[in-house]
């Protein structure tokens, strides 16, 4: 899919404080129901603490969050799922949104998605989703929750220039997030020195009920 811009977020895992201001922000914004968050800070935590046996311990806890909404991705695997084209990608922006009143709530493009990006309204039987907070990037700001994070440990813009203005950002292939070949995620993270990667096993999310 070719676009004029290809917009996405970058996100410093090193300064985030897990406080789910952009969360707050993401949901308030589309007036979600109880149940669906748009945009989610996950706690990804693992490790244990060992007995020495000479009345010591030493241990290799470690806990880092992050913080993922639509990654608006190159290949978004829920445009090509959904059976009405409510589900695309925005030529000029690249941002994936959903065309409400041709959305059926089927749900397909959820299953397709391997960041739970868009969810079901279940009062209105309609997906919703980040949609890169498209009336405000019209406007020359930055998304809601990028305005809204206390730690300014977010970011939006051109990929190109989000990767020049953080020369140390990778691609997100971070635990708790897949690996970003499967889609090609517009996502570029700062990790903490406590990241693991995609598909470790090192951790699991500890705040599934805040999620």
């Amino acid at each position: 899919m070719t676009t004029s811009k290809k917009y996405g977020f970058y996100f410093d895992a090193e300064k985030c404080s897990g406080c789910k201001t952009c969360q707050v922000i993401c949901k308030d914004k589309f007036q979600a129901n109880p149940g669906v968050s748009p945009r989610r800070v996950y706690e990804y935590a693992g490790g244990d603490v060992i007995a020495l046996g000479d009345g010591t311990f030493k241990n290799n806890v470690f806990a880092y969050y992050t913080s993922v909404g639509c990654n608006h991705c190159d290949e978004p695997v829920c445009v090509k799922a959904c059976p009405t084209g409510a589900c695309f990608k925005e030529k000029e922006t690249g941002l994936v949104s959903i065309e409400q009143s041709l959305c059926i709530g089927c749900s397909s493009c959820a299953q397709a998605c391997p960041y739970d990006a868009p969810q079901l309204d279940t009062s209105r039987k309609v997906m919703v989703k980040c949609d890169g907070c498209y009336e405000e990037v019209k406007q020359g700001k930055p998304p809601l929750c990028v305005q809204g994070c206390t730690q300014r440990a977010m970011d939006f813009g051109d990929m190109d220039e989000l990767m020049s203005k953080y020369p140390n950002a990778q691609r997100a292939n971070f635990a708790p997030l897949p690996q970003e070949s499967i889609t090609t995620p517009n996502l570029l993270i700062n990790p903490c020195n406590q990241a693991r990667p995609s598909g470790s096993s090192d951790g699991a999310i500890n705040n599934w009920n805040e999620v």
